[in-house]
């Protein structure tokens, strides 16, 4: 809207009043010597009196004043540009640099929306790694309090009673620990998302899995090249460096411009005006002969800014295709690790169990039941660790993929329209 302005007629107004201290003054012919001059000339001429060159006298000039006191004018011009290359160009540029400002829009909401996912998923990470610890903790005092009861009956020594014990204690500060990241983990989600510190926030949900399909590496690596955020921005940047070579370069062309005038003005050497006005139309037609190089200084500096991106946008699809690649490549390796930590936790559990019912009859020791249970919770660990990479790495790759929300664009196309 702005550059279009340059194109539509400008209206300007203008008032000024002046009052001369000390009038100026220019020089000029003596009237008095011309009007003696004129007269006797006559006279001789028309033989009124003898000739008598003599009553001629010499002239001089003189300085003499014409100015009035007191000037006012008051003005009203109308300029309408008909042809300006500078203007045209300039119009044709701001579309394509509004286009590349709602592309860094949607860019910063893209990173905006994975940082916060990133997040979101690290808490719930927390919490995950929290439960399965705890749980953990609760079967340790189960287990202490059936082996305390036991030790009471005469059924068990000290050393295993102490043992029970001894593995409450050491997962006490581990439980601790755990607690102090989620409370980190909210921390940084409530900075992400705007949330005063003070606050406290309930993040609900699970880490569950959300398989992508990665079956076929080209296809996603030509969606890449033509929706990633990035790559969308600079290419677009490139389009306005290069509107900006053609804007500079029409500095070699001329303006042409219509302009009307209607001014009223008056002047007096006291306060009553002799006013009258007038009024002028016209063409101005400005061309540039020299100035100091400097469009084609302009035009040389744009054209190295247009280089620059273009090399920086080639550098940045290689770097895409590298990213595409690499994120593949860990879903690949992750969706492989989840299987086998899903056979894992399975006979982790079944190995618990068994070395529970072993030990409640005899045949197990307390140091076989501590080893199963340690087991069991890095099995569950190593899950979920497993499934909440799997996650982040998906989204990462929808960030590289542009295959962000619509729905977090919403808010800020409504606004534009």
């Amino acid at each position: 809207r702005e550059a279009f302005g340059y194109a539509l007629p400008s209206v300007d107004v203008a008032a000024d009043f002046s009052h001369f201290l000390k009038k100026p003054k220019m020089p000029f012919p003596d009237f008095e010597a011309l009007l003696t001059n004129a007269t006797y000339s006559i006279l001789f001429d028309e033989n009124v009196i003898p000739r008598d060159d003599s009553k001629f006298v010499p002239v001089e000039t003189q300085l003499q004043s014409f100015a009035l006191n007191n000037t006012y004018s008051a003005s009203l011009t109308l300029t309408q540009v008909l042809f300006s290359s500078a203007i045209f160009e300039g119009i044709g540029a701001t579309k394509t640099y509004y286009d590349l400002s709602k592309a860094e829009l949607n860019n910063t909401v893209s990173k905006t929306v994975l940082s916060v996912q990133t997040a979101f998923y690290g808490v719930l990470l927390a919490k995950a790694v929290l439960d399965i610890t705890n749980a953990s903790f609760i079967n340790a005092q189960e287990n202490f309090n059936n082996v305390k009861a036991l030790y009471n009956h005469g059924m068990v020594s000290e050393f295993d009673m102490l043992q029970a014990e001894v593995q409450v204690e050491n997962i006490r500060p581990v439980l601790l620990r755990i607690e102090n990241a989620l409370v980190t983990a909210k921390d940084g989600l409530k900075i992400i998302i705007g949330v005063n510190q003070a606050e406290d926030i309930n993040v609900s949900g699970e880490i569950e899995l959300d398989s992508i399909d990665i079956s076929n590496e080209d296809e996603l690596i030509r969606e890449a090249l033509l929706s990633n955020f990035n790559i969308q921005s600079l290419e677009l940047k490139k389009q306005v460096d290069e509107a900006f070579i053609q804007l500079d370069v029409s500095e070699y062309w001329p303006t042409l411009a219509a302009f009307g005038n209607y001014t009223y003005t008056g002047s007096s050497d006291d306060l009553y005006f002799q006013n009258y006005d007038y009024s002028i139309v016209g063409l101005s037609l400005t061309f540039n002969l020299w100035q100091g190089n400097r469009t084609k200084n302009a035009v040389e500096q744009s054209t190295i800014n247009f280089r620059q991106t273009e090399e920086q946008l080639l550098l940045l699809k290689d770097y895409t295709i590298l990213e595409v690649k690499a994120k593949v490549q860990e879903l690949k390796r992750v969706q492989s690790l989840i299987e086998v930590q899903e056979r894992t936790v399975k006979l982790a559990q079944r190995a618990y169990d068994i070395s529970k019912v072993r030990y409640q009859e005899g045949a197990g020791s307390q140091l076989e039941l501590q080893n199963a249970d340690q087991d069991l919770r890095q099995a569950r660990l190593n899950r979920v660790q497993a499934i909440h990479s799997y996650l982040v790495t998906k989204y990462e790759l929808d960030q590289l993929l542009g295959r962000t929300n619509p729905q977090y664009f919403t808010y800020f196309n409504e606004n534009d329209n």
